[in-house]
Protein backbone atom coordinates (compact mmCIF):
# COMPACT_ATOMS: atom_id res chain seq x y z
CA UNK A 1 0.00 0.00 0.00
CA UNK A 2 2.84 2.60 1.18
CA UNK A 3 4.81 1.65 -2.52
CA UNK A 4 1.38 2.34 -4.34
CA UNK A 5 0.84 5.72 -2.20
CA UNK A 6 4.70 6.34 -3.19
CA UNK A 7 4.23 5.88 -6.24
CA UNK A 8 1.02 7.93 -7.02
CA UNK A 9 3.25 10.99 -5.48
CA UNK A 10 6.00 10.70 -8.06
CA UNK A 11 3.51 10.30 -10.87
CA UNK A 12 1.83 13.34 -9.38
CA UNK A 13 5.23 15.34 -9.03
CA UNK A 14 6.04 14.17 -12.61
CA UNK A 15 2.42 15.56 -14.23
CA UNK A 16 3.42 18.90 -12.23
CA UNK A 17 6.40 19.00 -13.74
CA UNK A 18 5.63 18.19 -17.21
CA UNK A 19 3.04 21.23 -16.41
CA UNK A 20 5.49 23.54 -15.14
CA UNK A 21 8.18 23.54 -17.08
CA UNK A 22 6.65 25.10 -20.38
CA UNK A 23 6.26 28.15 -18.63
CA UNK A 24 9.47 28.37 -17.38
CA UNK A 25 11.54 27.61 -20.59
CA UNK A 26 11.36 29.69 -23.63
CA UNK A 27 8.94 30.39 -26.34
CA UNK A 28 5.88 29.02 -27.44
CA UNK A 29 7.32 27.21 -29.82
CA UNK A 30 9.34 25.33 -27.80
CA UNK A 31 7.09 24.45 -25.14
CA UNK A 32 5.02 21.98 -27.37
CA UNK A 33 8.13 19.69 -27.82
CA UNK A 34 9.05 19.50 -23.94
CA UNK A 35 6.34 18.97 -22.85
CA UNK A 36 5.57 16.27 -25.26
CA UNK A 37 8.90 14.52 -23.91
CA UNK A 38 7.99 15.45 -20.13
CA UNK A 39 4.66 12.98 -20.93
CA UNK A 40 5.99 11.02 -22.85
CA UNK A 41 8.54 9.87 -20.03
CA UNK A 42 5.47 9.03 -17.46
CA UNK A 43 3.51 7.03 -20.42
CA UNK A 44 0.72 10.11 -21.28
CA UNK A 45 2.33 10.88 -24.56
CA UNK A 46 3.92 9.81 -27.70
CA UNK A 47 7.43 10.06 -28.17
CA UNK A 48 8.72 13.14 -30.00
CA UNK A 49 9.20 12.47 -33.96
CA UNK A 50 12.28 11.33 -35.54
CA UNK A 51 15.22 14.25 -34.90
CA UNK A 52 15.95 15.97 -38.60
CA UNK A 53 18.79 15.21 -40.38
CA UNK A 54 22.77 15.72 -39.38
CA UNK A 55 23.95 18.96 -40.62
CA UNK A 56 24.86 18.98 -44.50
CA UNK A 57 22.44 16.75 -45.33
CA UNK A 58 20.27 17.27 -47.56
CA UNK A 59 16.46 16.04 -47.02
CA UNK A 60 13.84 14.54 -47.51
CA UNK A 61 16.11 12.65 -50.58
CA UNK A 62 14.37 10.75 -53.34
CA UNK A 63 15.92 8.11 -54.82
CA UNK A 64 15.35 3.93 -55.28
CA UNK A 65 15.51 0.65 -53.87
CA UNK A 66 19.68 -0.37 -55.31
CA UNK A 67 18.15 -4.44 -54.88
CA UNK A 68 15.66 -6.66 -54.27
CA UNK A 69 14.17 -5.29 -50.16
CA UNK A 70 12.58 -7.66 -47.81
CA UNK A 71 10.17 -6.32 -45.23
CA UNK A 72 8.30 -7.39 -41.64
CA UNK A 73 5.41 -4.94 -41.63
CA UNK A 74 6.91 -1.71 -42.12
CA UNK A 75 10.89 -3.01 -40.75
CA UNK A 76 13.80 -3.44 -43.37
CA UNK A 77 17.08 -4.26 -42.08
CA UNK A 78 20.38 -5.45 -42.91
CA UNK A 79 19.74 -8.93 -42.57
CA UNK A 80 17.27 -8.62 -45.78
CA UNK A 81 15.85 -12.12 -45.44
CA UNK A 82 14.57 -13.67 -48.68
CA UNK A 83 11.85 -15.77 -46.61
CA UNK A 84 10.31 -12.60 -46.01
CA UNK A 85 8.04 -10.26 -48.29
CA UNK A 86 9.80 -8.56 -51.39
CA UNK A 87 10.07 -4.83 -52.57
CA UNK A 88 11.67 -5.12 -55.73
CA UNK A 89 15.12 -3.30 -57.20
CA UNK A 90 14.17 0.30 -58.11
CA UNK A 91 11.44 0.87 -56.09
CA UNK A 92 11.08 4.56 -55.46
CA UNK A 93 11.90 5.24 -51.58
CA UNK A 94 12.00 8.70 -50.44
CA UNK A 95 14.39 9.45 -47.28
CA UNK A 96 12.78 11.63 -44.62
CA UNK A 97 14.67 11.50 -41.89
CA UNK A 98 17.31 9.68 -39.39
CA UNK A 99 16.96 8.20 -35.72
CA UNK A 100 18.99 6.11 -33.51
CA UNK A 101 20.32 2.90 -35.62
CA UNK A 102 16.85 3.92 -38.58
CA UNK A 103 16.24 5.50 -41.05
CA UNK A 104 12.57 6.97 -41.67
CA UNK A 105 11.63 6.29 -45.45
CA UNK A 106 8.59 6.07 -47.49
CA UNK A 107 8.62 3.19 -49.98
CA UNK A 108 6.40 3.90 -53.10
CA UNK A 109 4.45 6.14 -50.74
CA UNK A 110 4.46 3.82 -47.88
CA UNK A 111 5.52 4.85 -44.68
CA UNK A 112 8.54 2.37 -43.51
CA UNK A 113 11.78 2.27 -41.62
CA UNK A 114 15.65 1.14 -42.51
CA UNK A 115 16.65 -0.42 -39.56
CA UNK A 116 20.57 -1.02 -39.43
CA UNK A 117 20.75 -4.17 -36.88
CA UNK A 118 23.36 -5.88 -37.58
CA UNK A 119 26.52 -4.18 -39.59
CA UNK A 120 26.62 -0.83 -37.16
CA UNK A 121 30.09 -1.34 -36.00
CA UNK A 122 31.68 -1.70 -39.70
CA UNK A 123 29.63 1.16 -41.20
CA UNK A 124 27.54 4.16 -40.67
CA UNK A 125 23.82 4.41 -40.81
CA UNK A 126 23.95 7.15 -43.29
CA UNK A 127 26.61 5.44 -45.40
CA UNK A 128 24.25 2.26 -45.00
CA UNK A 129 21.44 3.97 -46.39
CA UNK A 130 23.38 4.86 -49.34
CA UNK A 131 23.61 1.54 -50.78
CA UNK A 132 20.48 0.82 -50.30
CA UNK A 133 18.64 3.74 -51.74
CA UNK A 134 20.43 4.71 -54.49
CA UNK A 135 20.13 8.03 -57.03
CA UNK A 136 20.12 6.08 -60.07
CA UNK A 137 16.79 3.85 -60.76
CA UNK A 138 18.97 0.80 -61.22
CA UNK A 139 15.86 -1.13 -63.98
CA UNK A 140 17.37 0.49 -66.99
CA UNK A 141 20.74 -1.70 -65.88
CA UNK A 142 18.78 -4.38 -64.69
CA UNK A 143 17.26 -4.31 -68.52
CA UNK A 144 20.30 -5.16 -70.19
CA UNK A 145 21.03 -8.23 -68.46
CA UNK A 146 20.33 -11.49 -69.78
CA UNK A 147 16.98 -12.67 -70.13
CA UNK A 148 18.21 -15.53 -67.33
CA UNK A 149 19.41 -13.17 -65.23
CA UNK A 150 16.23 -10.82 -64.78
CA UNK A 151 13.84 -13.65 -64.78
CA UNK A 152 16.14 -14.90 -61.42
CA UNK A 153 16.30 -11.11 -59.75
CA UNK A 154 12.54 -11.02 -60.59
CA UNK A 155 12.26 -14.22 -58.37
CA UNK A 156 14.51 -12.91 -55.55
CA UNK A 157 16.83 -15.60 -56.47
CA UNK A 158 20.22 -16.64 -57.50
CA UNK A 159 21.87 -18.30 -60.00
CA UNK A 160 25.50 -19.78 -61.25
CA UNK A 161 27.46 -17.53 -63.54
CA UNK A 162 26.00 -13.92 -61.98
CA UNK A 163 28.31 -10.96 -61.35
CA UNK A 164 28.91 -10.02 -57.78
CA UNK A 165 26.93 -6.84 -58.79
CA UNK A 166 23.51 -8.71 -60.45
CA UNK A 167 23.84 -11.15 -57.18
CA UNK A 168 23.56 -8.08 -55.25
CA UNK A 169 20.50 -7.00 -57.08
CA UNK A 170 19.24 -10.09 -56.22
CA UNK A 171 19.42 -10.95 -52.50
CA UNK A 172 20.97 -7.44 -51.89
CA UNK A 173 24.37 -6.84 -50.09
CA UNK A 174 26.52 -9.31 -47.64
CA UNK A 175 25.90 -8.34 -44.04
CA UNK A 176 29.42 -6.47 -43.38
CA UNK A 177 29.60 -7.68 -39.72
CA UNK A 178 30.04 -11.38 -41.46
CA UNK A 179 31.60 -10.75 -44.08
CA UNK A 180 34.93 -8.90 -45.83
CA UNK A 181 35.66 -6.74 -49.19
CA UNK A 182 32.86 -6.79 -51.63
CA UNK A 183 35.63 -8.61 -53.47
CA UNK A 184 36.13 -11.46 -51.14
CA UNK A 185 36.09 -14.67 -53.21
CA UNK A 186 33.08 -15.45 -50.59
CA UNK A 187 30.12 -14.03 -49.00
CA UNK A 188 28.11 -15.43 -45.99
CA UNK A 189 24.01 -14.83 -46.57
CA UNK A 190 21.07 -15.62 -44.51
CA UNK A 191 17.68 -16.74 -45.93
CA UNK A 192 16.85 -16.41 -42.37
CA UNK A 193 18.28 -15.93 -39.22
CA UNK A 194 18.99 -19.75 -39.14
CA UNK A 195 19.39 -20.63 -43.44
CA UNK A 196 22.66 -19.94 -43.82
CA UNK A 197 24.52 -20.06 -47.03
CA UNK A 198 27.59 -19.44 -48.87
CA UNK A 199 27.97 -17.31 -52.11
CA UNK A 200 31.55 -18.57 -54.11
CA UNK A 201 32.60 -16.51 -56.94
CA UNK A 202 34.96 -17.56 -59.59
CA UNK A 203 38.54 -15.58 -60.15
CA UNK A 204 36.50 -13.48 -62.89
CA UNK A 205 33.78 -12.00 -60.65
CA UNK A 206 31.19 -14.96 -61.02
CA UNK A 207 29.27 -16.82 -59.39
CA UNK A 208 30.83 -20.28 -59.19
CA UNK A 209 28.20 -22.42 -57.04
CA UNK A 210 26.46 -21.71 -53.69
CA UNK A 211 26.39 -23.99 -50.70
CA UNK A 212 25.03 -24.84 -47.67
CA UNK A 213 22.51 -27.02 -46.49
CA UNK A 214 19.83 -28.23 -49.64
CA UNK A 215 16.92 -27.39 -47.90
CA UNK A 216 18.66 -23.41 -47.94
CA UNK A 217 20.55 -23.64 -51.00
CA UNK A 218 17.09 -25.14 -52.90
CA UNK A 219 15.26 -22.22 -52.03
CA UNK A 220 17.36 -19.27 -52.98
CA UNK A 221 18.58 -20.83 -56.55
CA UNK A 222 16.48 -19.79 -59.26
CA UNK A 223 14.67 -22.44 -61.39
CA UNK A 224 13.70 -21.78 -64.60
CA UNK A 225 10.06 -22.87 -65.32
CA UNK A 226 9.46 -25.02 -67.92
Amino acid sequence: MKRRSLQLRMFGLAAGLALALPLALGPLDSQAGIFRDVLASVGLAKPSPPPPAAPGQSLPRQGFACCNLHYDKDWINDGNYAELPMIPAGTPIEVLSYGRHRAYVKVDGKPMRLGHDYGRDQESLEAWVAKIVVSDDPRPRIQSYPQAVRDAIQAGKLMVGMTREQAIVAIGYPLTSENGPLESPMWKMWRSTHGEYDLNFRSDGHLASVTGEDEVTSLVMYKPVR
